[in-house]
């Protein structure tokens, strides 16, 4: 990937780290550490193996998981200037030599025999009608369609073809609501919501598994 043009590179504190991005890019979001930090809990008790994250925008939450672990990381974001971040944050991280960034479509970016022990997902999750709410967001980074779900559905999708069969996945989605939205979605799929942990009524975590 060439590497990209910063003009007003911005930075936050993410846990122990320190990333770079800019108005182009979705700003961190403090909160989301929790994801990291519930993919590293569950990381103790999962398969050896790779995390993937989905969705990674400037990668912060795939970095953090990978660097509390110390497993290998591969990030799949489609938007390039994105993706340059996350490729700037894992060098900055001191851990580039275990973090791929897969400038793709997420549907075309996992080949078909890999296998994940984690899987993170932060999808755009907004129905589209609420986008307006956050101006100064990149609206590819937040709008899910129209109810929401669309980038969830596809998310999902991948985890249950991608995840090992002991392996777990952590979900970030709009609220408890949209939890529930997310359990009935995975009917059918062979995946379970194991736990949902609520942080208030516009977000929240969901951790997924294989049913036993």
């Amino acid at each position: 990937m060439p590497p990209i043009d910063v003009p007003n590179v911005l930075t936050c504190t993410f846990g122990p780290l320190r990333i770079e991005y800019d108005e182009r890019v979705l700003t961190p979001r403090p909160w989301t550490e929790a994801q990291s930090r519930w993919a590293a809990e569950l990381s103790e008790a999962a398969p050896a193996g790779d995390i993937a994250e989905l969705c990674a925008g400037a990668g912060h939450i795939g970095l953090l998981a990978a660097v509390l672990t110390g497993r290998r990381l591969v990030q799949i974001e489609a938007d390039p200037i994105a993706a340059g971040f996350a490729e700037r944050n894992a060098v900055a991280a001191g851990v580039s030599d275990r973090v791929e960034v897969r400038n793709r479509p997420m549907q075309s970016a996992i080949d078909a025999h890999e296998r994940f022990a984690l899987i993170v997902a932060d999808p755009p999750y907004l129905p589209s009608a609420e986008i307006v709410r956050f101006p100064a967001d990149p609206v590819s980074a937040i709008d899910g369609g129209p109810d929401g779900l669309s980038l969830l559905a596809v998310c999902l999708d991948l985890v249950a073809t991608h995840l090992l069969p002991t392996g777990s996945a952590v979900f970030q989605v709009a609220g408890p609501g949209q939890a529930e939205n997310l359990g009935e979605m995975c009917e059918g799929s062979g995946l379970i919501t194991e736990e949902v942990r609520v942080v208030d009524e516009e977000r929240a975590l969901v951790g997924v598994r294989f049913v036993a």
